[in-house]
């Protein structure tokens, strides 16, 4: 059987449901093809995965009708940060109250902010969700794409979005070339229990390791990880008893709260940097993973994919208002060029933050306690880091801004 959509989007994350939400108000017929069905169900302990949303992410995640979700089932407000180098006196804080800003973000599990949009994405009438489905072949026509899933279902699109993360099918189908490159670390991620409060304060180290987080979870003791290491170490770690693994991990974090306790699974995966040559093609574009990965040293992934989605519903719903083709390419060159300058900017200066804290020689130490120095006791400086992290700067799509309706 044949269905005929305006937009297939290949991949029902948090992005791929981001955008489906986007389209809310419009008659443009959406279909949502995702391999896997979230559970439902959480449970009393967080998931590993978890990011830090920003305010940007927050707007647009209220605009969608998404955040009451987000907040009745688990999120954790920030309302102060601490970034050090270990061994140095480098250091610099953040501090919610001194920008008039209610927090600094919020940490929230994937799968909840993933949950909280599908709830939004059920109540459209204009949105047909597969799931679990997966496509199996896509072709492309003068006018339209054809997508067959794996379920014997077709579909025709006139465009096709790839949200279908870091190792996206709809990128390579299309053979879209990738810059990547290997940051030369694995990222360990764990829930922690810390002898200490975390004080809602997000916490970050740069060791001659690498660095390490610490998140504040929504219970006052519990702290989400990302330790960022070697990759042969990252594994010696994840194969340590819980004993040994509490006994470096503390060490690590110079027993900033205390004793350590790991509680439930850690896992490592490896850190990459990707960015699709191409974000737009004839009838396809890449949000999200799909378009590139950073770094997850500032938590700022899931963030600029939410703005992905956000700035590509816009272009797509003014190009339908006026009815032209959403799928042109050309049509679709603003978004290209609007997301892919963002992306790079985030990943350069991603790369910058890890350049800047790796290697241990004693001048580039002195350089790094100096300049953090610096940027602390200058006016306005600190407050313009802080701006960019909460995404009240850079080229916003309109869904990023605050609404009247949405400050509730």
């Amino acid at each position: 059987m044949m269905q005929s959509v305006d937009i297939a989007i290949v991949g029902g994350g948090m992005v791929g449901l981001a955008l489906a939400a986007a389209f809310k108000d419009t008659e443009l017929r959406i279909a949502v093809i995702e391999s896997r069905e979230p559970d439902a169900q959480l449970a009393d302990l967080p998931d590993v995965r978890v990011s830090a949303l920003s305010r940007s992410s927050e707007n647009i995640l209220r605009n969608l009708g998404a955040w009451p979700g987000i907040v009745s089932r688990r999120c954790a407000p920030y309302s102060a940060m601490e970034v050090w180098e270990q061994d140095s006196f480098a250091r610099i804080e953040f501090d919610a109250s001194k920008m008039a800003q209610p927090d600094l973000g919020h940490i929230v599990e994937n799968r909840v902010i993933q949950l909280a949009l599908l709830d939004q994405v059920k109540q459209q009438s204009n949105v047909t969700l597969f799931m679990p489905t997966k496509c199996s072949s896509m072709a492309m026509g003068e006018s339209e794409a054809w997508l067959t899933l794996d379920n014997g279902q077709s579909l025709t699109a006139k465009l096709v979005v790839g949200a279908d993360g870091a190792n996206s099918w709809v990128r390579k189908q299309q053979d879209i070339p990738l810059t990547h490159w290997d940051y030369g670390h694995s990222a360990i991620v764990a829930n922690v229990w810390t002898a200490e409060p975390h004080q809602r304060v997000a916490r970050q180290t740069f060791t001659p390791q690498g660095p390490l987080a610490f998140l504040p979870m929504g219970e006052s003791n519990m702290s989400s990880i990302v330790w960022s290491t070697e990759p042969n170490r990252a594994d010696k770690l994840v194969a340590l008893s819980d004993a040994e693994f509490n006994k470096a991990l503390t060490a690590e974090f110079d027993t900033r709260l205390g004793l350590c306790e790991v509680v439930g699974d850690r896992f490592a995966f490896p850190l990459k940097m990707r960015y699709a040559r191409d974000f737009v093609t004839e009838r396809v574009a890449l949000v999200g993973d799909a378009a590139h990965t950073i770094h997850p040293l500032a938590g700022q992934g899931v963030n600029l994919g939410l703005l992905d989605a956000a700035s590509l519903a816009q272009e797509v719903i003014v190009l339908w208002q006026q009815g032209e083709d959403i799928g042109s390419k050309r049509n679709l060159r603003g978004y290209e060029r609007w997301r892919k300058a963002e992306a790079a900017k985030m990943i350069a200066a991603m790369q910058g933050f890890k350049d800047l804290f790796s290697g241990g020689n004693p001048a580039k130490k002195l350089v790094r306690g100096i300049g953090m120095t610096l940027v602390s006791q200058l006016p306005g400086a600190k407050d313009e880091i802080m701006k960019r992290a909460l995404g009240l700067k850079g080229d916003l799509p309109s869904l990023a801004k605050r609404r009247q309706s949405s400050m509730s």
